[in-house]
This record gives structure tokens, sequence and C-alpha cells, in this order.
């Protein structure tokens, strides 16, 4: 599938690290590094814009060596970007590390993967189908 792109940053486009990864890397776009504090929450710019084709989604996630390593995750993650966005992905990091973390342009912030999703419309009814399941909620299956 091909996806149009435009790329203002200083870098190379969004790459897959290996041939079955499923998610390819996205970097941070800056004119200088930026340091997050303790619980700081921070919009890091990539420089980058897509057109996406109806019917698809681009989902922003973690990359586990950055929260690993750093202590700096995705906060809202996955982050949804929809196929009629056409303005710069941002990336919103959160530092959950004890301490101040920095942020270096060109540095692979998150990961983000393409997927396809289905428009539904509601079929409001007063009763819905009966499983084994039923209502059973969280810890429901319990221990097996």
């Amino acid at each position: 599938m091909k996806v149009k792109i435009v790329n203002h940053s200083k870098h190379e486009l969004p790459a897959y690290s290996t041939e079955l990864s499923a998610g390819m890397d996205i970097r941070a776009n800056l004119d200088s590094p930026v340091v997050m504090k303790h619980l700081e929450r921070k919009l890091i710019p990539t420089g980058l814009f897509i057109e996406l084709p109806q019917g698809y989604e681009a989902q922003i996630r973690p990359r586990s060596g950055m929260t690993l390593k750093k202590g700096v995750t995705v906060l809202n993650s996955p982050g949804t970007i929809d196929a009629d966005y056409r303005g710069e992905i941002g990336i919103i990091l959160i530092n959950l590390s004890g301490g101040d973390v920095v942020i270096e342009d060109g540095e692979r912030v998150c990961q983000m993967i393409i997927s396809r999703h289905e428009t539904i419309s509601w079929d409001a009814v007063e009763v819905l189908g009966e499983t084994v399941r039923g209502a059973g909620g969280f810890g429901h299956t319990g221990n097996k």
C-alpha cells in the first residue's frame, strides 16, 4: 500500500527497523534538545504530514526501548491519526522516570502502525444475545 507523505523534517521517512516489524519508527524534529521534567508531558514535533486512504488509521505507540531506558512513553497510547487529518504529526510524550530526560533531534520517539478499520452504524435494540460470559467483567473468568 502506498501512502502520501510530506516530510518537512531534517530526517529520513518513517521506516521499519526490521523486515518483520509491525511499526515504523518516528523521529523527533527539534531545533534544540527538549528537557522533560519528572511527570512532564510535551508535544514533540515530527515534521511529517500524511494522507491516509479512507478506511485506514495510523496508530502511534510507545517504543519499548525508550520506555525501558528513559522512562518516557506515549501518553495517549495508542494515539489515532484519522484519514482526514492533514496537520503535522505530533507525539505526546510523558516522562515517568524519577528525573529529567532529554529528547534529542532525530531521536526515535515512537512507532506508527497503519491499520484498517471499519465504520459501523448502530442497531438500537432492547436486548442483546446471550453468551456464556454474559455481563461478567474484570476477573470474571478467574485463574485457569
